[in-house]
């Protein structure tokens, strides 16, 4: 009987008797199952005109024992033949590498991880099902496999656990992960550890929940909590948390910020006991590395067991919120708080760990509960599992967009008969045009429908064939030299050929991206059908990913004419769909990327909704055909754009830009309804923005709700000026700002949040801890200039806050009715 199973993680290492060696660890229904594959190549290529060369550099450095060529019928993009260099380990592989480079040679693929190639090149994401039968199957992949078999009694042989070099192939397998929450407390010096909380489920959605914390108490007694065990020193509260950890043995361990705080804190600790931190499958420690980008962020890998930190993996799910603390997010999403908040929970910490050690277990454990059903809420384990399964990624893998690309695109490649190029070192054009984005009329309408393309990049993808082999056989048969001309590429007539633009030229029957599209446009499909978010909302952020990869220079596949074949068809797109709706009588006020914003021009402001939406469905039926006929037609390809009726705003508001007449972009405010509810909706105003006060956002949604309802507001703005002069909304009235560099690098034109931060680690040096790059500072308006919230002691600034705050969102809407803040407030000034 196979066994099926999830990959939660993979990893090579090199081995004297057993040359370069792949791990993986499964989740199967029978637990978890390690693999392992032993004596395995890693692989690159080199033109066959550079073959001879590299062979000779090789020879002279390398000991055959470790590597061999092999003549392949695969070529590069530029119709070169190439050749395949084999090696028995990583080692090898990573010299050669670097003697080819040294004398001027760029192997191709030569930055694919062997343990990911190995899985790729069979199909496999995150499903696997383990044969125990003892025969290989050729599965075309570019994996060299002509090596002699190894002894039948090596095959599927157990060791430690271990399945030794199994035959495996893709499968479909919804693994039932066990999960564990993780939660340490300090002191405020980072020196000393209070406890570690632990809660864990053996399923995310299972009613059964095991609760510890462990809490060092130098006072011998007996604890409060049934869950809480004290112990005198830390050595000992540390080794009981490696046998709980061993004893729950989770699949998954998650927290908030879990890797840089809480694993890396522990990580420090165990190394100062001299104690192995062996907290992966088989007693294995962590591999730590730093990220590229920031020396200061860790990543961290385990074998057996994935880390899953709350905020980056609500991130990748495309959750916004104006913090990720813990207590703001678990606010927002469940209605329940940390039991200590505030400013002073660092030092409410320490005061409950000296006095009151069962209130700080309580604090600890809600935490970790808190951070479960966030995940559980949110569906994020799910959402992991369907990315992994869709990317080839590990569930932990956050970002990774060009990997994820690479993982489906290089097989599918390699079976047409070509390798990849290399990432460019020096891309030319950098930088596709965005979006079209149209210039909006600015005013107060009644009935404005919005009109959105679903999906209109990864449409124009699959409609227009665009796609990096296209291109390289599009133009083997079209040579047109590339220009950035931004015009569609003129090729004549043709039935093998789709242009796109600045001289690129696409085939038709050559195209690997847009049946990958297809295959995932159906997967969504159904996936919505049956009510499946997880896997719906990862598909739309792989399809919608595709062509951010295409148009980054890190992408091996970067050339400037495939993502602006992209963005000029939408432009093209978009402004041919506004000249259709205007010749029909309708006025296009606005229109952005994917959307455009119609204004029913001359009906009745209480027009039924039922009728408005008929219109809207009938119009856009209407289009969708226009643009089926037209691009059989024109290009003789089937069309997959499709243009639907989103949204009816009955009432709608196009701001201007400020100190200006002209239509602002990206920013509005409209009326909708939902089964009779009201709806305010608001983009790019201020509402929705975390640098204006809570103050202003509110002041803004009650007056534009106002006006929305023809409700009378001049006493509205009135009152709102007087209550912040009174002081009523004082709590209301906190900016909030990030630092983008450290302080000291903050010479001219400080903007405030900076000064306020400045002025607060002068009062107290000890708060140069709290704003480091990247810290948020809270700070308010005082008549000393700004001070952070931390320190502040200086009156307040009320009237900077209303000529800040008030008056410019007042004004953004007064002045379509003749009016402005100045007259309302100050009636005289208007005499003179």
């Amino acid at each position: 009987m196979p066994n099926i199973g999830f990959i939660l993680t993979k990893h090579w290492f090199d081995s004297d008797k057993s040359g370069l060696c792949f791990e993986y660890w499964l989740k199967t229904q029978n637990g978890p199952k390690k693999l392992l594959f032993t004596h395995q190549s890693s692989v690159f290529f080199i033109p066959k005109a550079q073959h001879q060369q590299a062979l000779n550099c090789l020879q002279q450095r390398l000991s055959l024992k470790h590597w061999y060529t092999k003549e392949i019928t695969l070529k590069d993009f530029q119709q070169n033949p190439v050749v395949a260099y084999y090696f028995k380990n990583q080692k090898t592989f990573y010299q050669a590498r670097s003697m080819l480079k040294d004398i001027g040679l760029s192997p191709l693929e030569a930055d694919i991880a062997p343990q990911d190639r190995f899985l790729m090149e069979r199909f496999i994401t995150a499903g696997v099902q383990v044969s125990e039968r003892n025969e290989l199957t050729s599965d075309g992949s570019i994996t060299d496999e002509s090596k002699p078999d190894l002894s039948q009694s090596d095959l599927s042989k157990p060791i430690a656990e271990a399945l030794l070099n199994p035959p495996i192939k893709q499968a479909s397998y919804q693994p039932c992960l066990s999960i564990l929450s993780l939660d340490i407390e300090t002191s405020m010096n980072g020196k000393d550890l209070y406890s570690i909380g632990m809660v864990f489920k053996p399923s995310i959605y299972d009613d059964l929940t095991v609760q510890k914390v462990y809490m060092i108490n130098q006072q011998v007694q007996s604890p409060e909590r049934d869950y809480l065990t004290y112990f005198t020193n830390e050595t000992n509260l540390l080794k009981a948390f490696l046998e709980t950890l061993r004893e729950l043995d989770p699949d998954v361990i998650v927290g908030w910020n879990v890797v840089n705080f809480d694993l890396r804190f522990l990580q420090k600790k165990f190394d100062q006991y001299q104690i192995h931190f062996s907290i992966g499958r088989e007693d294995s420690v962590p591999r730590w590395r730093t990220a590229l980008d920031n020396p200061t962020h860790y990543l961290i890998n385990l074998s057996g067991r994935v880390i899953l930190d709350g905020i980056e993996t609500l991130k990748s799910a495309t959750y916004t919120f104006d913090s990720f603390s813990l207590n703001f997010v678990s606010e927002k999403l469940l209605g329940k708080s940390k039991l200590l908040q505030g400013a002073a929970r660092g030092e409410d910490i320490q005061e409950n760990f000296r006095n009151n050690k069962p209130l700080l277990a309580d604090y600890n454990l809600v935490d970790c509960q808190l951070v479960i059903d966030i995940f559980q809420h949110c569906k994020l384990l799910d959402f992991s599992i369907e990315r992994s399964f869709l990317t080839g990624l590990n569930i932990d893998r956050f970002g990774g967009s060009v990997a994820a690309f690479d993982n489906r695109y290089l097989p599918l490649l390699h079976r047409q008969g070509y390798v990849a190029p290399n990432i460019p070192e020096t891309p030319e054009n950098v930088g596709s045009p965005g979006g079209y984005v149209m210039d909006s009329q600015p005013g107060v309408y009644y009935h404005v429908l919005v009109l959105d393309f679903k999906s209109l990049y990864p449409s124009i993808i699959r409609t227009f064939k665009i796609d990096p082999l296209a291109l390289v056989e599009g133009l083997s048969i079209n040579p047109v030299e590339a220009i950035k001309d931004q015009l569609e590429t003129d090729i004549g007539e043709s039935d093998s050929l789709v242009p796109g633009f600045n001289g690129a030229v696409f085939s038709k029957s050559h195209a690997i991206l847009p049946k990958l599209i297809e295959q995932l446009w159906d997967a969504r499909d159904k996936a919505k059908k049956n009510n499946n978010l997880a896997m719906s909302q990862a598909i739309k952020i792989l399809m919608n990913s595709f062509y951010g990869v295409l148009g980054t220079p890190g992408c091996r596949f970067f050339d400037f004419r495939l993502p602006s074949s992209i963005t000029l068809r939408g432009h093209q797109i978009l402004y041919k769909t506004k000249e259709l709706i205007e010749s029909k009588g309708y006025q296009v006020i606005y229109g952005d990327t994917d959307s455009v914003f119609v204004w029913l021009k001359g009906y009745h402001k209480n027009l039924a909704t039922k009728t408005i939406e008929q219109m809207g469905k009938a119009l856009v039926q209407e289009l969708n055909k226009w643009w089926q006929q037209h691009l059989f037609d024109h290009y003789h390809i089937n069309s997959f754009l499709e243009l639907e009726f989103e949204t009816h705003f009955t009432r709608f508001i196009m701001p201007t830009i400020r100190g200006s007449e002209k239509g602002s972009k990206k920013r509005y405010a409209g009326l909708s309804f939902n089964q009779g509810q009201p709806k305010l909706v608001f983009k790019g105003l201020e509402s929705v923005r975390t640098d204006w006060t809570l103050a202003a956002r509110e002041f803004q949604q009650e007056l534009y709700r106002r006006v929305f309802f023809d409700e009378e507001y001049h006493s509205f703005i009135e009152t709102t000026v007087q209550d912040i002069h009174a002081g009523k909304l004082d709590e209301k009235l906190t900016y909030r700002k990030r630092l983008r560099r450290h302080l000291h690098e903050y010479e001219r034109n400080i903007p405030p949040q900076v000064q306020a931060a400045k002025k607060a680690v002068s009062e107290d040096p000890e708060l140069a801890k709290v704003y480091r790059k990247g810290a948020w500072v809270e700070y308010l308006l005082t008549l000393n200039g700004p001070e952070s919230t931390l320190t502040h002691r200086s009156p307040l600034d009320y009237q900077l806050y209303v000529e800040r705050q008030i008056k410019p969102i007042a004004d953004s809407l007064l002045q379509f009715y003749q009016k402005s803040f100045d007259e309302l407030i100050t009636p005289q000034k208007s005499l003179f």
